[in-house]
């Protein structure tokens, strides 16, 4: 790649305008990167958000997500509109996760006591969400609720495993037929487990 790409990689050959459209950050620059190894015909591209899981706010939570929402919102507006316009939209799945989301209860320093504007929330693996556009995926719906307070999923629920064997299906693989036999166990990506979860298909 250092010697073959080295033209994918070099992003002052965009325009001034398109790097003012994303921004001038970490979070715009990788995004546009991808964008431009995907226009090469990279298959499979990641990114990753920040440095040592910045999203993990056990204090001032309200502050960093808002600020870390500011600078993700505008790049992945960009990034999304220059698939559309290169055509690229409806073959590329754009899958936006985290491994886990917040509880909806507070959490307070001990020290400062009960102050919403240092508060945090604790992990929650139990009700959170991701989203996904192009490459097949109906967008603008949500699907599953949590319960009133938004500490489970109570209703159309996608567990991991589900997560997983819907994309694969949308990149085209059978996520059944990637069982193989280890040790007298089968195994497979989704763990021998997991649904496609058809509402997402277009």
């Amino acid at each position: 790649m250092q010697i073959e790409a080295t033209d994918a990689f070099d992003l002052h050959r965009e325009p001034q305008s398109v790097i003012e459209r994303y921004g001038d950050t970490p979070m715009g620059r990788q995004l546009l990167l991808a964008r431009r190894l995907i226009e090469r015909g990279v298959r499979y591209v990641q990114i990753f958000d920040g440095d040592i899981g910045p999203w993990d706010d056990h204090s001032n939570l309200y502050k960093h997500h808002a600020e870390l929402a500011k600078v993700s919102d505008r790049p992945m507006a960009a990034f999304l509109t220059d698939l559309k316009r290169l055509g690229l939209f409806d073959e590329t799945l754009v899958v936006w996760a985290s491994e886990f989301g917040r509880t909806a209860t507070a959490e307070y320093d001990p020290k400062k006591g009960p102050d919403m504007k240092t508060a945090g929330r604790d992990h929650n693996g139990e009700a959170y969400s991701i989203w996904m556009s192009g490459g097949g995926v109906r967008c603008g719906q949500a699907i599953g609720e949590t319960d009133e307070w938004g500490m489970k999923g109570v209703k159309d629920r996608v567990h991991v495993h589900d997560l997983h064997a819907t994309i694969l299906h949308l990149l085209g693989f059978d996520h059944e037929k990637l069982t193989y036999r280890y040790e007298g166990r089968d195994f497979r990506l989704t763990d021998v487990h997991g649904k496609v979860a058809q509402g997402v298909m277009a």
